[in-house]
Formats: C-alpha cells, sequence, structure tokens
C-alpha cells in the first residue's frame, strides 16, 4: 500500500484549508509508527473497532503517547452486521454490571468507552435507544467495573478477511494487523 502518497495528498488537503484534521481507520501501532516517520502532519485520530471485548489496550497507549486521539467503531459488537455479533451484547460480566447498575448493556459499553477517553460512533435509528446512548454522563462506573471489563477475554470481532490474498499486499492477518491480534 503507498500510505506515503495517500498521506501526502491528505497534508495538502489540509493546507489548502479543505479539511480541518486529517486521520486514519484500522490502523494498528506499527502502521502508525511507519506514518509518523514520513508525515509532516501526524494523524488526528486513528478510527478502530473497540468495545469491552476488543479494547485495544496496545493501540490507546501508543496513541496517547503519540497524540492521536481514537474513536471507537462497533461499540456494542456491530450486532446484526456481516462482520459482527452477538458476544458483547451476550456478555456475562456486561450483563452483570448493567443490571447492578440499573443500565443497559449498551450503557455500560457506551460508558466504558468514554472514560477511556475515547469517542464513539454508534448507529440508531430508533429514537428511545438515542436517547438511551446519551444517557452514560450522570454515572461512572466503579474501580471494580472497570477491574472485571478488564478481565474479559478479547475477541477482534472484524478480522477483514477480505484483505488478504497471496497477490496482495497482505498475505496473512498476522501481516494486516501487525501481530496485535490473536484469532
Amino acid at each position: 500500500m503507498d500510505y506515503a502518497s495517500v498521506w501526502k495528498d491528505l497534508e495538502d488537503c489540509q493546507k489548502l484549508g479543505l479539511t480541518k484534521a486529517i486521520g486514519v481507520s484500522n490502523f494498528s501501532s506499527k502502521k502508525l509508527d511507519d506514518l509518523l516517520r514520513i508525515a509532516k502532519i501526524p494523524p488526528a485520530v486513528n478510527q478502530v473497532e473497540m468495545n469491552p471485548l476488543w479494547q485495544q489496550k496496545k493501540l490507546r497507549e501508543f496513541c496517547a503517547e503519540k497524540g492521536i486521539h481514537i474513536t471507537a467503531y462497533s461499540p456494542l459488537g456491530a450486532r446484526g452486521t456481516p462482520w459482527g455479533g452477538d458476544r458483547v451484547m451476550e456478555c456475562q460480566v456486561l450483563k452483570e454490571i448493567a443490571q447492578a447498575r440499573g443500565k443497559t448493556i449498551a450503557q455500560v459499553c457506551l460508558r466504558w468507552i468514554y472514560e477511556q477517553g475515547v469517542s464513539v460512533v454508534v448507529k440508531s435509528f430508533n429514537k428511545e435507544r438515542m436517547k438511551e446512548n446519551l444517557e452514560i454522563f450522570d454515572w461512572e462506573l466503579s474501580v471494580e467495573d472497570i477491574q472485571k471489563i478488564d478481565q474479559i477475554q478479547q475477541f477482534k470481532g472484524v478480522p477483514a478477511l477480505e484483505f488478504i490474498s497471496d497477490e496482495g499486499p497482505y498475505k496473512s492477518l498476522v501481516e494486516l494487523w501487525d501481530e496485535e491480534i490473536q484469532f
């Protein structure tokens, strides 16, 4: 992949005032590090899959050190999509925390992401769920809740198998995700 020329063009767009900020999506720590070596303007954001079952701890630490904000997609595990599943919404730990707090599992997930300093992309066309999504700011997860969430087995919902090819730049999932993912 020719990240260098694409990134240069994005930098040109920002210099011309066509955008206020530029960023990337699904970049691992290694890919970000490679990009930062050639970038004159660092990415402002890296949009990645993130939820309590795919916490991206290594990537969050790397981005914090480099001043790159993270935006999370699939905060509820992308239930009902070809790439997602029910694992997040069926997680027993999250169910127990939600029940103890009088919240929904979705609210626990969104609150957890918020408490990580990460912005989140939510998708709902249901007015009640949209309202519920906003009801995460008047309470906090306890230290015990956070410790329980930290212990949840990690599982990436979007492996991106369609990007693996003997003829393409990524011949394996390890190459694509730079060993930051286990299957």
